[in-house]
């Protein structure tokens, strides 16, 4: 989930296993603390659940994080850190063989061992786990991974192997550049074989629940609160300052504001757009604006007419105001988006479609024209749903772009809201027109976001499918030449630019409100930031 930064040149060194320092809280020196190390943070929703392999958002990541530790880290310079794994080598950037810290435990006293890590992976890939991220290990070409979440091979030949307690090997179907960035993905974590074996999908509960990381989960009260508290098993747990923290899940901006001006909480989970303004005004340095690799986007269901028709998608896509909606609508540093990834990422620079610097006025005519090919006209408009989780924002958005289609299309989009849990569950039944979606880089590379628009991925909820498209994706992954995997990335941004199985609506900055006494607060470009590398300031 953390940065990872021209992977292609750092390969080499991280390779072998030489990594800076484990970062964690660093306190000025003179600085004096609180005497009470709590910290407080909003965060936007209800989690769907705890469980890593269960998820997909920052929702329950940003939670996630704090409790568990995966084998390596991503600092914001873009190295890699060892956490669980002390050291690891590899032979021909195929075979990597992990050497976990000597004594490293659960919150409850019990050995990690190699053999956690081997389940949890099978469990990620398993079609009978049903997670989201199941093809995520696939996307890392590590061996068998990719059939077995298809169901074409069990998951005891996932390519992973337990050496002894200590010592993990795994193996690659082929190098891939940013293998060690994709490990410290939140879904790569181990769990607990045994806990999980013994209470079933009830482990996730406060009285059974274990964690790897600096903090355990000690209060769970839905739609109130999430309480962790400090883990003293943790192995780093002596760079550890906060001794407690509550993740509040408050969906309304308005009332995140609200409490924050109250004192309730520390650190606003993201900013009202039509307040932000006047609280840049008011607060000044409380405001953090921080670049974030995402992009919002309006999803098809290309399964379902008449969204199985390119021409209407692409027609929506054109007339789509993209500039006002960045700038006007939200107004916060957004940049509108006319690829699914990011102009610029992994050391390589992207260009969205020729229509996209045409007049305004060429486009909405194309669109037109688009949409009469198709069938739609004023004698037979077209009308669908535009589905989005329950947000201040997200409506004023879909107000925007509806009053927009309706103005340059004659196209009634009629407005629908589910709460997060709900529409997540629309979007992977299938049970949506279009729906508001965005995506959070998982790492500095394109294909994190291009992946999940290849045929069977378990995150393409579009259903969009395309060989040409795979192919690229593909061949992207195994070439180690940046200049070559910018042009396939191309390429595919081309074809998503032709077929427009989403559209990508702006670019990301992250806002937050962070009380002057918060120290440590420092988002990376994927937008997480951890409660162990904070503290409290005496105020």
């Amino acid at each position: 989930m953390k940065l990872y930064k021209h992977n292609y040149i750092t390969m080499g060194l991280l390779a072998m296993g030489l990594s800076g320092a484990v970062q964690a809280a660093t306190v000025p020196e003179g600085t004096q603390l609180a005497d009470k190390q709590e910290l407080v943070r909003s965060n936007g929703s209800e989690p769907a659940s705890l469980d890593p392999h269960k998820v997909e958002s920052d929702i329950e990541f940003n939670i996630i994080s704090d409790l568990f530790d995966g084998l390596v880290a991503v600092k914001p310079d873009g190295s890699i850190e060892p956490r669980l794994a002390e050291s690891w080598d590899n032979k021909d950037n195929t075979v990597w063989t992990f050497h976990l810290r000597p004594g490293i435990t659960w919150s409850d006293g019990s050995a990690i061992t190699a053999q956690d890590v081997v389940w949890s992976w099978q469990r990620l890939v398993t079609p009978a786990t049903a997670s989201p991220y199941a093809s995520y290990p696939g996307n890392m070409h590590i061996m068998n991974a990719a059939d077995i979440a298809l169901g074409k091979k069990t998951p005891d030949t996932l390519g992973v192997k337990a050496i002894n307690d200590t010592t993990l090997e795994v193996t690659l179907t082929q190098p891939t550049s940013a293998f060690l960035a994709m490990l410290a993905h939140p879904s790569m974590v181990p769990l607990d074989k045994v806990l999980i074996g013994r209470y079933g999908e009830k482990w996730v509960k406060p009285e059974h629940f274990v964690s790897s990381g600096a903090y355990r989960l000690s209060q769970w009260v839905v739609n109130e609160r999430i309480v962790a508290e400090r883990n003293p098993r943790y192995w780093d747990d002596k760079h550890t300052v906060i001794n407690k923290v509550t993740y509040l899940p408050i969906h309304s901006e308005a009332a995140d504001i609200n409490r924050y001006k109250a004192g309730e909480v520390d650190i606003v989970y993201t900013l009202p757009i039509n307040q932000f303004s006047q609280l840049k005004k008011t607060l000044g340095d409380e405001v953090d604006v921080s670049p974030q690799l995402a992009t919002y986007y309006y999803e098809f269901n290309t399964t379902k007419a008449p969204f199985n028709d390119a021409r209407v998608r692409r027609a929506l896509n054109m007339a789509l105001d993209k500039d006002i909606i960045a700038e006007k609508v939200m107004g916060q540093g957004q940049r509108p988006a006319w690829v699914i990834s990011q102009p610029g990422i992994g050391g390589v620079k992207l260009n969205g479609p020729d229509y996209a610097s045409w007049p305004r006025d060429k486009r909405i005519a194309e669109a037109k024209k688009l949409l009469a090919e198709a069938g739609f006209n004023d004698a037979h408009p077209l009308s669908f749903n535009l589905l989005y989780n329950t947000s201040e924002s997200h409506q004023r958005v879909a107000i925007a772009a509806s009053s927009m289609w309706k103005k340059n299309l004659g196209v009634e989009a009629k407005l629908q809201n589910q709460e997060w849990k709900t529409m997540l569950d629309a979007m992977h039944t299938g049970n949506f027109d279009v729906v508001r979606y965005a995506w959070i880089a998982d790492y500095d590379d394109a294909s994190t976001f291009l992946n999940t628009f290849r045929t069977g991925d378990s995150e393409n909820t579009a259903k969009y499918s395309n060989p040409e498209y795979d192919a690229l994706m593909h061949d992207a992954a195994k070439t180690q030449d940046v200049a070559q995997r910018a042009r396939d990335y191309q390429k595919a941004e081309d074809l998503l630019a032709r077929d427009v199985p989403a559209i990508p609506v702006y670019h990301y900055v992250r806002t937050h409100l962070v009380k002057p006494w918060i120290g440590g607060f420092t988002p990376d470009r994927l937008g997480y930031y951890y409660t162990k590398d904070m503290f409290i300031k005496k105020h």
